[in-house]
């Protein structure tokens, strides 16, 4: 059985990898609703077009301030989104949460967000876990990858460092290693790597496939976290403030002793609302 409701979210991006926000204070939707309305709304050419969906909720937690649930595209939920965290804070910013410094629940972890009105939001989170700079893939690399590394920033992620990302078929390529056998059950988001030629030591180029919405997106959060982390470990880069250029814009990522923090745009597109159905 459905039944229709009338819902209201906001639009909103970071680098260009783009969200519907709702407030579920209000809602109270399950992850499984909100894992129906994702694979009703994220479509590009049927519903409002969108990466994934995010929902403001009430912290389960007693030391933080609130929750955020995130579902991909394909109606998956997710364990961390570091764009998407970062327009949560802003969202919630909006909504009534004035403090600068805040702490989100998420699937993941509780995170610290610095979060005000005009500047960049900064997420903080623990370092990256599990980096394996030798993993064995079961499916061959293709010949322009120069080294792969495993690591989780909060989600699964493969590096692949590359002598340029220009002209590289992300989809193809991304889309069979994603799949590969050695990283089953959950996958992994490919992100394919070169050092940016102007500024070697501190900066990276870097696009990404993503899972859940089974493309490349114009920017990965936590991707570019796991790329300054990886460039960093092997080597490649000296600093520890990271620029990272993806298709979608500039991110920051700073590589401290105890923790990382991701630094970017998050930006409102528009507001409005949607008559829903939910299956009962």
């Amino acid at each position: 059985m459905k039944r229709a409701l009338i819902v209201e979210f906001t639009k909103m991006n970071g680098a260009g990898n783009d969200f519907i926000v709702m407030d579920n204070r209000f809602y109270e939707f399950s992850v499984s609703e909100l894992s129906q309305i994702a694979q009703q709304l994220c479509p590009r050419r049927t519903g409002i077009g969108a990466d994934g969906v995010l929902a403001l909720a009430t912290a389960e937690h007693p030391d933080a301030d609130y929750r955020m649930i995130y579902v991909n595209a394909d109606g998956s939920e997710g364990t961390m989104c570091g764009n998407g965290a970062r327009c949560l804070a802003k969202f919630a910013f909006e909504s009534g949460f004035h403090k600068t410094a805040v702490h989100m629940q998420t699937a993941s972890g509780i995170c610290e967000v610095h979060v005000s009105r005009d500047a960049p939001v900064r997420i903080y989170l623990e370092p990256p876990r599990d980096y394996d700079s030798s993993i064995e893939l079961n499916e061959e690399v293709p010949g322009a990858i120069t080294s792969v590394h495993y690591l989780w920033p909060g989600t699964e992620h493969l590096v692949c460092f590359t002598s340029s990302v220009g002209q590289l078929p992300v989809g193809r390529w991304g889309e069979r290693l994603r799949h590969d056998p050695a990283l089953r059950p959950e996958g992994a988001n490919i992100n394919f790597v070169m050092l940016d030629p102007e500024s070697p030591d501190t900066g990276i180029h870097v696009r990404t496939y993503e899972k859940g919405v089974e493309a490349e997106t114009l920017a990965c959060g936590t991707g570019a976290i796991a790329s300054a982390v990886a460039a960093r470990k092997s080597g490649l880069i000296t600093s520890d403030v990271c620029n990272v250029q993806m298709p979608g814009g500039m991110l920051t990522v700073g590589l401290e002793e105890d923790r990382v923090y991701l630094e970017g745009p998050a930006e409102f597109v528009y507001r409005g609302s949607m008559e829903l159905d939910i299956l009962e």
